[in-house]
């Protein structure tokens, strides 16, 4: 079988520092431009390329192998990329100036390497050392805090169009010599560029990481400093986030990071619910109004009420507006742990809400969720549902312990318990929809 004319495999390996491989010789640059020259020459439905791990000529990358014709190119550069999508892919007539000639020598280099890198392992097995894949994920947190302190000294839009260190440096009224040191480690892992001195934004810190698109991930730097006391709460078993002080700008940056996240799910939410039988809907906790406005997008007749925190209102009233549904969604203040919540609904909608709550709020909640729908009425639970032994899915297993650090006694919960949560309210019909990504729905009816 040969669904493409050709099926490129481009080496992608991340090797510890100092050891060779193709990330190191730059290929992701040239896989990205490899995938731009076969976009440009109409070649997208004829051309595969897949990233693997190694194919064992690391001193030599980045390597390609092209398939059917098995072709071994090395040294691949992205400059090299056109020449290789033309003559190759387009006219069928391999680059042979890059394309590896000898046979048994390429076989030759590649057991090399094979045997060396097994020998290595065997090596650092027999010494105790932790395992490379452990140890930079211990250390991970690095690269993490440096991206974190560039957006809260907001460093990408002070570099903008191009700044040296010293000029970005006077722009966040930061340390010349530091500053240099965060820029240079920010070059580093790949989100800003370097040359001659002077700092200038990777596409990606460009469009994600500066000005107002920075806000929505500044909750990140607050997690940071709740996630610092899990060694102490995993002692002590109880959360405590009314000692902490929240950050003045807590409120505005959670608000956005939600609105963000849930923008990119909130189609497939609407669809898998069905918003053309819901006519009225109560979204409970709904923060900026992202739900709701998806819902009266795509349903001009519902109307919605969001209840959430006072403090809340004017955050998700510039959502609406700018969403323009302002005429049929109403916001009211209120708090999801001790308000009626009226009644005659076609749909309650509980989006990250129930993982903040302790099991007893959460029955509580579903009982007044109850009295709130009309008959017939349903009620959509959306949250990190884990299995039902909780060592899985990883997200819901580690959001349980962000749940921990940032709250009194929430958790993430299992299928089950929301089942039984929900039938014990007097729910009926109980189910589970899965959707890509993190979070799934629990769906259930007013008998």
């Amino acid at each position: 079988m040969q669904p493409f004319r050709y099926h490129v495999f481009a080496c992608a390996q991340q090797k510890p520092d100092g050891i060779p491989c193709c990330h190191a010789c730059g290929s992701e640059a040239t896989i990205n431009a490899l995938r731009h020259e076969v976009g440009a020459r109409g070649l997208g439905d004829q051309v595969l390329i897949t990233q693997c791990g190694s194919i064992g000529l690391c001193e030599n990358g980045p390597n390609l192998v092209v398939y059917p014709d098995g072709v071994w190119y090395s040294g691949v550069r992205p400059e090299d990329a056109g020449e290789i999508v033309e003559s190759h892919f387009h006219n069928g007539i391999p680059v042979a100036r890059l394309a590896r000639q000898d046979e048994a020598a390429t076989r030759t280099e590649i057991i090399t390497n094979r045997d060396r890198y097994l020998a290595s392992v065997r090596a650092k097995e027999a010494s105790g050392a932790l395992p490379d894949e452990w140890n930079e994920r211990m250390r991970a947190f690095q690269e993490s805090r440096v991206i974190l302190t560039a957006l809260e000294l907001d460093a990408f839009t002070a570099i903008g169009k191009g700044a040296t260190a010293s000029q970005a440096a006077e722009r966040m009224g930061t340390d010349a010599r530091a500053t240099e040191m965060l820029l240079n480690a920010l070059a580093a892992i790949g989100l800003v560029v370097k040359q001659d001195g002077v700092f200038r934004n990777g596409p990606v810190a460009a469009k994600n990481l500066s000005g107002d698109a920075r806000l929505g991930l500044l909750h990140g730097a607050h997690l940071w400093e709740t996630w610092s006391r899990l060694t102490a709460l995993v002692r002590s078993g109880a959360g405590r986030l009314a000692e902490l002080p929240a950050p003045q700008d807590w409120t505005e940056a959670f608000i956005a990071a939600m609105h963000r996240n849930a923008s990119e799910r909130a189609a497939a939410v609407v669809r898998a619910v069905d918003a053309a039988s819901v006519r009225r809907m109560l979204d409970i906790g709904g923060g900026s109004g992202v739900y709701s406005i998806a819902f009266a997008q795509a349903n001009p007749e519902l109307r919605a009420d969001i209840l959430d925190l006072p403090q809340v209102g004017p955050i998700a009233r510039r959502y609406i507006e700018a969403a323009g549904v302002g005429n049929q969604i109403q916001w009211r203040p209120g708090d999801l742990h001790t308000d009626t919540f009226g009644e005659g609904y076609d749909l309650v909608f509980l989006s990250a809400i129930c993982h903040m709550l302790s099991e007893e709020e959460n029955r509580d909640l579903f009982r007044r969720a109850l009295a709130a729908l009309a008959p017939g009425g349903r009620i959509v639970v959306q949250d990190f549902i884990l299995d039902a032994d909780k060592t899985g899915p990883k997200f819901a297993a580690l959001f349980s312990l962000n749940m921990l650090v940032g709250t009194r006694a929430g958790a993430s919960y299992s299928e089950p318990e929301y089942a039984a949560w929900l039938r014990e309210a007097g729910f009926a019909d109980v189910r589970r929809v899965r959707l890509p990504g993190p979070a799934h729905l629990m769906i259930a009816n007013r008998r």
